[in-house]
C-alpha cells in the first residue's frame, strides 16, 4: 500500500493535504483497494461550507456504496470534475489525480486531530 508520508489522515481513510489555507482532500490507497472498481463518485458543491466530519458526498464502487467525510472544516473552493468522465482515476492515482475536493479557509490547527503516516499505517494494519 501506497502512503505518502507528507499527508495527513482521517480514521475515514480521507488524506488532507494543506497549502496555506487550502486542503486538498482525497481518499486513501487502502480506502480505493477496499472499495474495489469505483464507478462513481458524487462531489460536495463549491462554495458549500461543512464542519470537520460532516457527510459531503458518496463514492459508489462495484463492491459498495460508501459515504464520504471531510476530515477539516471549511468551504468547498474547487471540485475534480475530472472524476465526473473517468472516476477509474481514484483507484489508479489515489493522491495525485484523483484527489476529490478542496476547501478554503482551514487553519493547521485542524490538522492536529488527524493521524500521521505512521499513525495511518497502524491503524489499517490491524
Amino acid at each position: 500500500m501506497s502512503l505518502p508520508q507528507d499527508l495527513h489522515y482521517s480514521n475515514d481513510h480521507e488524506w488532507v493535504k494543506l497549502e496555506g489555507d487550502v486542503a486538498t482532500v482525497g481518499i486513501t490507497d487502502y480506502a480505493q483497494n477496499s472499495l474495489g472498481d469505483i464507478v462513481f463518485v458524487e462531489l460536495p458543491k463549491v462554495g458549500t461550507v461543512f464542519g470537520q466530519g460532516d457527510n459531503v458526498g458518496v463514492i459508489e464502487s462495484v463492491k459498495a456504496v460508501s459515504d464520504l467525510f471531510t476530515p477539516v472544516a471549511g468551504r468547498v473552493s474547487e471540485v475534480n470534475t475530472a472524476l465526473d468522465a473517468d472516476s477509474s482515476i481514484l483507484n489508479r492515482e489515489p493522491y495525485t489525480d484523483g484527489w476529490l475536493f478542496k476547501m478554503k479557509d482551514v487553519g493547521e490547527e485542524q490538522l492536529e486531530s488527524l493521524l500521521d503516516a505512521a499513525a495511518y499505517a497502524k491503524l489499517t494494519a490491524e
